[in-house]
């Protein structure tokens, strides 16, 4: 187990050298695609429970840190208009995904993990919306393929949001409403400019914030479908998982308890390698031979969600923004 976590953890790291060099490549984003590369490249048999760990508590606790960076005073300073920007795309992004997944034949609970990845936060939603549902980890692979696929398509587009005559601030509130990753909306606003950066980091984090509810309601469900009480093995998720709790504390903590700025970027730096970590165990799980057998529906259903954000973030950022 040692040796899978490690790895883990030394491809984080390989990802902050990277992102040191080219800073539009976050160690998150690098993580996952070295990932992918070692899971088509070498055999990672010997490494699984490891990498299983990584994936998986090594992720929740990198949420509940990721809590730390959002501010509800920054959040209600966007102004009303944007937070129902925010709340907007999550909720009417993830019906809209689902209800793409059961026309395409999609399996129920890989439909869900793309369209909680898609509306909220990329392959940590994904992860998390796993934890609650019976999700499968070749599932669990494609949907983080996908968003790394299509967030990444995603980069330039906002970027060239200038030709379309948005200012900064207005472009920042597109590239947060719509852009998957937090660490892509981070590319994204950054090639647009400094002011759009400071902004879509916020409207990004306004729709992670959407993360413990709705991960709530999927337990809660899950729960309701199993008919409260234990199914064969199967066992009842929590009604508020841990992690969600351990997520909507720090927000809380760094909603109202005055904390060092230092204290507050090593928080953020430890939070990137957990979740680094974690990236680089799930791109583990992406191989042509897995996605090969997803078929094309999955993909499709990823460029319906993806055109389904891109038109609520870009129309409610002319809207509001």
């Amino acid at each position: 187990m040692a040796g899978g976590l490690a790895l883990a953890f030394a491809a984080a790291l390989v990802g902050f050298v990277v992102s040191r060099i080219s800073p539009l490549l976050s160690p998150v984003l690098v993580a996952i695609l070295l990932g992918v590369v070692a899971a088509n490249a070498v055999r990672l048999d010997a490494w699984r429970p490891g990498l299983d760990l990584a994936g998986k508590r090594v992720l929740r606790i990198g949420i509940v840190l990721l809590g730390l960076q959002l501010s509800l005073g920054a959040i209600a300073s966007l102004g009303f208009g944007v937070i129902v920007l925010a709340v907007a795309v999550v909720a009417l992004g993830v019906p809209f995904g689902l209800w793409c997944g059961k026309r395409l034949g999609i399996e129920p609970t890989q439909s869900l993990l793309t369209a909680c990845g898609f509306s909220i936060c990329g392959a940590a939603a994904v992860a998390a919306a796993a934890g609650v549902s019976d999700a499968r980890d070749e599932e669990v692979a494609t949907s983080v393929a996908l968003v790394v696929v299509f967030g990444t398509l995603m980069i330039p587009l906002v970027a060239l949001s200038a030709a379309l005559g948005l200012d900064d601030h207005t472009a920042g509130v597109f590239a947060g409403a719509s852009v998957h990753e937090v660490a892509q909306v981070v590319a994204a606003g950054g090639l647009v400019g400094q002011g759009a950066l400071a902004v879509a980091v916020v409207v990004k984090l306004a729709r992670v914030l959407m993360l413990a509810p709705l991960i709530t309601v999927i337990a809660v469900h899950r729960r309701r479908t199993m008919g409260g009480a234990e199914s064969g093995s199967a066992t009842l998720p929590p009604l508020v998982p841990l992690f969600v709790v351990g997520f909507v504390a720090a927000v809380v903590v760094r909603s109202v308890v005055p904390i060092p700025s230092s204290v507050l970027d090593g928080a953020k730096v430890l939070q990137t390698l957990l979740l680094a970590a974690a990236m680089f165990a799930l791109g583990t799980g992406v191989t042509a031979k897995a996605m090969r057998a997803a078929g094309a529906a999955p993909f499709a259903q990823a460029a319906l969600c993806t055109a389904c954000v891109t038109a609520l973030g870009l129309g409610g950022a002319l809207l509001v923004g």
